[in-house]
């Protein structure tokens, strides 16, 4: 049979044509429509691991190499009747240790991803589309012992006429909110997992939410639904690096073409704030009268162990309220801040033991019981 050239190879024989696409064309033309975001070999997630079953010595467990080079292919021309929409999809093959058995193409909806097609060769025409939509896909490499390659990045082409019968235009809002831009990784670190941020999309009656997805070795799987303009996701491996994209939802269910990928590593969060423990009880005492007033302190130790050369330090809370002398401890005062240091007679408090000391102050207004007692940098309580 003489070589047929395309398009004549199409319109000539139909259906069989599709076949013969991968024969006759070695780098079929990009539609103008499509819209196309390149697989990155350097994302930073980890090696794939083989998705077959364990076996005895020998079992191929090596998946084969992600599908390349992405593109969108001419799909074949109508034969007759409805032009109906059809997308045309063409790739680099991938390779294996063994060999490459086929290949699993998966399709955006509403709802997430689903199985549309699975051909042997690097050409497939997906059908059942509307044509003038945007239609998102990931292809994947299948060997014969069952393992799976990496998805490919996901890849968005526009339906076009072709010969297959699809599902009659839509009606009422048909209209895709706006693709999300402005992807920030790692905006909330204090998260413990990853978090990455995007500027809103927009939509001609509302953007309901977004469609969050994560790269794993052989798939694209949603993650989350977030309705506001940041992600986080836990439960993940602290350091190790995560590969996500997203996509904007109406209530019409119409999808935004996917935004561009985003890497985040997964923090562990900021340290948990712990408070000091309680160190020691103090008692506090005073008397006032015109213009002044006297303390008396007593401090004891909850601890077990000694506390040597100790400072008390406490807030008095009224701006009147001034130290003015004081026994049994080296007593200042900055502001409302009083800090009384020990004596070297005294600058022991053994285990379970008490000491007092005290102060006479002035003041011109009210008289209130100081605050926020501590010991040597640990929380004392008021007994």
């Amino acid at each position: 049979m003489s070589r047929l050239s395309w398009p004549a190879a199409w319109t000539a024989a139909g259906a069989v044509a599709a076949a013969l696409l991968a024969a006759n064309i070695a780098a079929p033309p990009v539609l103008a429509t499509s819209v196309a975001y390149a697989a990155s070999a350097s994302t930073g997630e980890p090696t794939p691991q083989p998705t077959g079953s364990p076996g005895s010595p020998g079992t191929d467990t090596t998946p084969p190499t992600a599908p390349g080079e992405v593109r969108a292919c001419p799909p074949p021309l109508p034969t007759g009747g409805t032009p109906q929409g059809v997308v045309g999809l063409c790739w680099t093959a991938s390779t294996d240790d063994v060999g490459v058995t086929g290949y699993e193409i998966y399709r955006l909806n509403p709802d997430g991803f689903v199985k549309a097609t699975s051909p042997t060769s690097t050409v497939s025409v997906v059908s059942g589309l509307t044509i003038g939509r945007a239609y998102t896909f990931y292809i994947v490499a299948k060997d014969a012992a069952g393992n799976t390659s990496r998805p490919t990045a996901p890849f968005s082409s526009t339906a076009v006429t072709g010969m297959y019968v699809s599902p009659s235009p839509g009606t009422g809002d048909t209209t895709p909110p706006t693709r999300p831009t402005g992807m920030q990784a790692n905006c909330l670190p204090d998260f413990k997992g990853t978090s990455f941020c995007w500027t809103s999309s927009t939509d001609d009656v509302g953007v309901t939410g977004y469609d969050v997805y994560r790269r794993t070795d052989t798939a694209w799987i949603p993650v989350g639904t977030p309705i506001g303009t940041h992600f986080t996701e836990g439960n993940l491996v602290t350091g190790q690096s995560y590969v996500y994209f997203m996509v904007a939802q109406d209530a019409a269910g119409n999808l935004s073409l996917p935004s561009d990928l985003v890497t985040t590593t997964a923090s562990g969060g900021y340290p948990t704030y712990s408070p000091p423990p309680v160190s020691c009880e103090i008692e506090y005492t005073a008397w006032s009268w015109s213009g002044g007033f006297s303390a008396n302190v007593k401090i004891t130790n909850l601890g077990q162990t000694p506390m040597n050369n100790w400072t008390l330090r406490f807030v008095l809370p009224d701006a009147g309220q001034k130290v003015a002398s004081g026994w049994s401890a080296t007593w200042s005062q900055s502001g409302k801040d009083v800090t009384a240091a020990a004596m070297p007679w005294n600058s022991v408090i053994q285990g379970g033991a008490s000491l007092q000391i005290g102060f006479n102050g002035t003041l011109t207004g009210a008289n209130p019981d100081p605050t926020g007692f501590t010991l040597n940098g640990g929380t004392c309580i008021r007994g």
